[in-house]
């Protein structure tokens, strides 16, 4: 197949880092704006060049491709850098969806942005959107965790903290956590609560099953085959507890009092103290009080 051009393309002469959302499964689910400005920039920095070619093989595009991924060295990052500084024009892509959302491009971002040059966005495919918009939860609020920590301690501990959350609950999880995940969410949030699970999203074997977790957990465990792929977890969010409201209000207006004159450690230790609820679900809800929730999982446990 011939190199695809675009009129857009041309707006991939002036130096910007694009930032471009490629199949999470379906090749046909790329953008022609997407297909544009991969064919048209100077380099593309892939997060694993081998998965990537497939892609672009499949719509004949022969631009120049780097590796870029999480463990990339500080000198990697530079010289995409040192291209911009030059006028180049670069893409980024992940091996699916879309960039950052649970894959690598954080630290890259930040520095092109302190540099001073443009960062771009070519939005498309996301298997957290696409999960979302099917699973027939409450989309109007929700959470993403993105993966959950992967040795069993600290997924109970995250999992605890997110049991009153009252938006849909959107993580990632790889296949073989996912039948010990839905094990600690069970115990987490109890056999009621409804979970969808999405898994092989535009693939060939996509399948999304909800149910209460007391049946999806033995659904999933009579199959292996429906262990099998990557995983979008969806959990509805907690029921609202007339009395468990009042007392969560109780809570934050302690902790409004107690922001005013201690640190988010100490005045999360206090109004546990105070109310008897868990210190480091406390904690989060301090942090998201002073510093806004994008900011919280950013920042260190008590």
């Amino acid at each position: 197949m011939s190199q695809r051009r675009h009129p857009e393309a041309r707006q991939t002469k002036e130096s910007a880092l694009y930032i471009v959302a490629t199949p999470i499964g379906n090749l046909g689910d790329i953008s022609s704006r997407a297909l544009a400005v991969l064919g048209s920039v100077d380099m593309i920095a892939a997060e694993d060049t081998r998965h990537s070619a497939r892609l672009l093989q499949h719509y004949g595009i022969s631009t120049p491709v780097t590796a870029y991924h999480d463990f990339s060295p500080e000198a990697r990052e530079s010289a995409l850098l040192d291209r911009l500084a030059r006028g180049e024009t670069l893409a980024l892509i992940s091996d699916a969806g879309t960039p950052l959302i649970s894959d690598p491009g954080y630290n890259l971002v930040v520095r092109v942005r302190a540099a001073g040059h443009k960062v771009i966005p070519v939005p498309g495919p996301s298997a957290l959107v696409a999960a979302l918009s099917s699973a027939g939860l409450p989309s109007d609020r929700f959470v993403f965790e993105g993966f959950l920590p992967a040795r069993r301690a600290a997924r109970v501990q995250h999992l605890q903290g997110l049991q009153n959350e009252l938006r849909t609950l959107v993580c990632y999880e790889s296949p073989h956590r996912i039948v010990a995940t839905l094990e600690d969410m069970l115990d987490c949030f109890g056999p009621a609560r409804q979970v969808v699970l999405c898994r092989e999203l535009t693939k060939t074997f996509e399948t999304i099953h909800g149910d209460s977790l007391s049946n999806l957990l033995p659904w999933i465990q009579a199959d292996e085959n429906r262990q099998r792929g990557e995983f979008v977890i969806l959990i509805a969010g907690a029921t609202v507890n007339p009395d468990q409201q009042e007392e969560d209000d109780e809570a934050h207006r302690i902790l409004t009092l107690l922001l005013e004159e201690l640190p988010v450690k100490q005045a999360a230790a206090m109004a546990a103290r105070i109310t008897g609820q868990r210190k480091n679900q406390l904690y989060r809800q301090a942090l998201a009080m002073q510093t806004g929730p994008a900011e919280t999982r950013k920042l260190p446990e008590p």
